[in-house]
């Protein structure tokens, strides 16, 4: 892990002109990763680049890209897409959702060659969006639990879940997948599953945050801001970041968490308490207080 003193000027410049001074916050964000990373122990801890395969490559504006689902995700690739020149849509919600997170989309990191690899992370600008981890967890079960088209994540996991944490599961939930609660997907992340897929996966899994130098980190609460920063840092043409109507999904947050035990969510937390901590995220909200 790198120090914020690793920035470059010359970008802070650049970004100081927008808003409310959004490299003001870089500063923090950075000086809270650094120091999250040094408290733990993980400063430096190495990756494998065979583990980048989160991280996107943009050689045209030496950018790398560690994406994060339920965290805007779709919407980067698609700029991702016009940035590389894949595609030339003015209006980016054009371009599918399924085209955006396609193979052929994309360049992975993990699929250079080792030099070029080391080359990209000592000279490119590095970044990732980040989200409170609850209200990216309960994102993930709506949008692939709760929505009747995901019908791969109710037959794929779902059924399995039921079959585990339902006691009075009928043939048709058995067969179907349907109808997990909220606190059934609870119990089977608690239960080993946070690992078994990029939808909740924890972000210091999916990005190694205190093994690369992330040179900017957003936000999901300040998305707009930040990919206006972002855009403008790496000095990308005029595009502009796809508005969508927001979820309400931290209104949800109390709704769906009563279901939940103290117990639950103390072993939850424990469970993604390296993105709480690393990235500036707390329990007030939800609780009133924060865990120690």
């Amino acid at each position: 892990m790198v120090s914020v003193d690793r920035l470059i000027f010359g970008q802070l410049l650049v970004l100081v002109v927008h808003g409310r001074y959004p490299w003001l916050e870089q500063v923090t964000r950075q000086e809270q990763l650094t120091a999250g990373c040094d408290r733990y122990g993980m400063t430096g801890k190495g990756v494998d680049y065979d583990q980048l395969d989160h991280v996107l490559v943009d050689h045209k504006h030496k950018l790398l890209y560690c994406y994060v689902p339920k965290v805007a995700c779709t919407n980067w690739k698609r700029i991702l897409m016009v940035l590389t020149g894949l595609s030339s849509s003015s209006n980016l919600v054009d371009i599918p959702g399924s085209l955006a997170h396609a193979d052929i989309s994309t360049l992975r990191l993990s699929q250079l060659e080792d030099g070029d690899i080391r080359h990209c992370l000592d000279h490119y600008t590095t970044f990732v969006m980040v989200r409170h981890p609850f209200e990216r967890l309960l994102s993930a079960y709506r949008n692939k639990f709760e929505n009747t088209y995901t019908k791969y994540f109710q037959l794929r996991y779902g059924k399995s879940i039921i079959k585990k944490y339902r006691a009075n599961a009928t043939d048709s939930d058995l067969q179907t997948g349907v109808n997990v609660t909220f606190r059934e997907f609870v119990l089977y992340i608690l239960d080993g599953g946070a690992g078994d897929n990029e939808h909740w996966a924890p972000v210091y899994d999916l990005c190694h945050p205190c093994s690369l130098n992330y040179s900017f980190i957003g936000r999901y609460e300040t998305l707009a801001e930040d990919a206006r920063a972002l855009l403008d840092m790496i000095g990308a043409p005029s595009v502009a970041f796809p508005y969508s109507k927001p979820a309400n999904t931290s209104y949800r947050l109390r709704t769906y968490f009563q279901q939940l035990s103290m117990k639950d969510i103390r072993e939850l937390y424990k469970m993604y308490e390296h993105d709480f901590r690393l990235f500036g995220y707390t329990l007030e909200d939800l609780l009133g207080f924060d865990l120690p």
